[in-house]
């Protein structure tokens, strides 16, 4: 995204407001000048420091909201107050929420008797993707059965079950990152949320799982 790109999109964002503008992606839009080691991208930086101070603009009636996997490589003075002041983790789903992704996954799927309660207990930290991924391993391996015996065999808990074997969560490895921004770089608090995390017992159950 040139900066220009970046300024019409603020523009458009305010020609329409009230609006929300959202930013996906932030760490690579917003890197970290410090941890550049050329000034190639520092521009972008600069420009989006310019468009939520509303240097020359208004932004009145319009709320930018920002999304990062890498909070950490984010450039601190978009995190001053009154630019994107507000910091929100939002943590893998939980076990109800599992469970009602699971049951979106294999809806309309030739199914039966599935437990997705016993799959989602046993899914600790398993991120909306990485239950997809869980759900079409093991279509996968009905389509297998389907081929060797010329039957339709319906998907089974046991399916889902057996593809556990072959999918883990992704969030665990990021998890282990984050773990280390807080023991060593948490001096203004901003990684507590993901902190109160890993106090809460999630990543506990995957361990146990392991």
């Amino acid at each position: 995204m040139s900066e220009r790109n970046l300024h019409d999109a603020f523009e458009a964002a305010r020609s329409h407001a009230p609006c929300v503008l959202f930013l996906d992606e932030l760490d690579a839009i917003g890197f970290a000048r410090r941890k550049r080691s050329s000034s190639v991208g520092q521009t972008l930086v600069d420009q989006l420091l310019q468009e939520l101070d509303a240097i020359g603009s208004d932004n009145r009636s319009l709320l930018v909201l920002a999304a990062t996997n890498a909070p950490w490589d984010v450039d601190d003075a978009l995190l001053r107050p009154g630019r994107l002041d507000r910091r929100i983790f939002v943590p893998p789903p939980d076990e109800p929420a599992r469970r009602e992704i699971l049951a979106i996954y294999t809806r309309g799927v030739h199914a039966v008797s599935l437990d997705l309660g016993r799959i989602a207990g046993r899914t600790p930290l398993f991120s909306g993707a990485d239950l997809k991924a869980l759900v079409e391993q093991a279509i996968d391996a009905v389509i297998d059965e389907a081929l060797e015996t010329t039957t339709e065999p319906p998907l089974t808990t046991a399916h889902l079950e057996r593809a556990l074997n072959a999918v883990r969560p992704t969030t665990f490895e990021w998890l282990a990152r984050a773990q280390n921004y807080i023991e060593f770089a948490n001096e203004d608090r901003r990684y507590d949320g993901i902190a109160k995390f890993l106090r809460s017992g999630e990543a506990h159950k995957y361990q146990r799982q392991e």
